[in-house]
């Protein structure tokens, strides 16, 4: 099987999930790229696309990179944000990603905490309807940390075995 991590990191965070994806993937011929150097996917049986969540969405780069993907790729989406895990924003992001590919085959998603610029959350706390979300982000200090990349590991092999199995 021939496997992809494609990735849009704009702090680092979402690097330090694809490198820990990359490295539990074993068995398999397998590249990790900056999701604007990929020029060709179709070699790829499974592409892991990894992103920071932005305004419940994805980033314009990412968006461009998923919309390129031809139909039925098999896709994992994994992304870095400051909210709490299994919250709305990310959840809306994993539905915004999946809405834009061309009848993708989504095997699964992982979202994990990540640091957020103290620009943005000082920006942020100025305004009284996202002052919430910054004091929340203000709590993903320090992410991921190790445990969120062993998720992101044990994550990757689940994906591995589900598209062997299909």
């Amino acid at each position: 099987m021939k496997v992809l991590i494609a990735y849009y990191s704009d702090t680092g965070n979402t690097e330090k999930v694809a490198k820990a994806i990359y490295d539990s993937i074993e068995h398999s011929e397998k590249e990790i790229s900056l999701s604007t150097d990929v020029s060709d996917v179709s070699d790829y049986d499974l592409i892991f696309c990894g992103f920071p969540v932005q305004s419940m969405g994805l980033p314009k780069k990412m968006e461009s990179f998923v919309t390129g993907l031809p139909e039925g790729k098999k896709v994992a989406y994994f992304a870095t944000h400051g909210s709490l895990r299994g919250g709305p924003l990310a959840i809306t992001a994993f539905h915004h990603a999946i809405s834009l590919g061309k009848n993708l085959k989504v095997m699964g998603t992982f979202g994990c905490r990540g640091t957020v610029k103290h620009g943005i959350i000082d920006a942020l706390m100025k305004q009284a309807e996202h002052r919430g979300w910054a004091l929340e982000a203000q709590s993903a200090a320090g992410h991921p940390d190790e445990a969120d990349l062993e998720d992101a590991k044990i994550f990757a092999a689940a994906i591995m075995i589900k598209t062997r199995a299909k």
